[in-house]
């Protein structure tokens, strides 16, 4: 388990979180996002894979099963614990490096990345990050509630949605959206986009 660094001792994402996966019956899933089982079906080049803000990930286990080295971040001490104790458990923990990180201030390298992947997270620096972090050929996932999550759920701060278009508006030039998406119907307040780098 990485240690927790200074700067997320008390970080209000780390609280809230860890305390939302210590709740009493909370049991992780594991199971792969739809958008990592669809990008993971695709052709993608050679090179690892990068989730962010992975929580206890089936996803990250997912593209380990397939033989993929594994970056996988989040604020959250306990996720990460979660996570690790699962690769471990199904003989993965080699393809999987930990982040503890905050992802207002970590970074990816550069075209690093044949997928990067994100379904539970909205920043638009990190998002131009992620983008950047996608090698030739490498495909990003994300999904992020939209400005339609705050009907029911006023307390949300705006930043926190994408707006009309986004993400598939802010991606670079060199981006071929190959889906956005407001389904499935049951996620309507959310929007899911993949996109393949040329």
């Amino acid at each position: 388990m990485p240690q927790i660094p200074a700067a997320l001792a008390d970080h209000p994402d780390r609280l809230r979180w860890n305390e939302r996966y210590r709740a009493a019956g909370f049991v992780p899933s594991f199971t792969a996002h739809p958008l990592a089982e669809q990008a993971l079906s695709m052709r993608l080049p050679d090179g690892p894979v990068l989730e962010l803000a992975c929580g206890p990930s089936g996803s990250a286990l997912l593209a380990a099963a397939e033989g993929r080295l594994v970056t996988a971040v989040d604020a959250s001490d306990v996720a990460i614990g979660l996570l690790e104790q699962e690769a471990r458990r199904r003989h993965l923990d080699d393809h999987i490096t930990l982040v503890l990180a905050d992802l207002g201030w970590w970074r990816p390298d550069a075209a690093g990345y044949a997928l990067v992947l994100c379904t539970g997270y909205w920043d638009r620096a990190t998002f131009a990050a992620a983008a950047g972090a996608v090698r030739p050929g490498g495909m990003i996932g994300w999904e992020a509630l939209t400005q339609a999550a705050r009907r029911d759920r006023p307390q949300l701060p705006p930043e926190w949605c994408v707006g009309p278009g986004e993400p598939a508006a802010l991606l670079p030039a060199d981006f071929e959206v190959i889906s956005q998406d407001e389904a499935p119907p049951e996620l309507a307040t959310r929007r899911r986009l993949l996109a393949r780098r040329h």
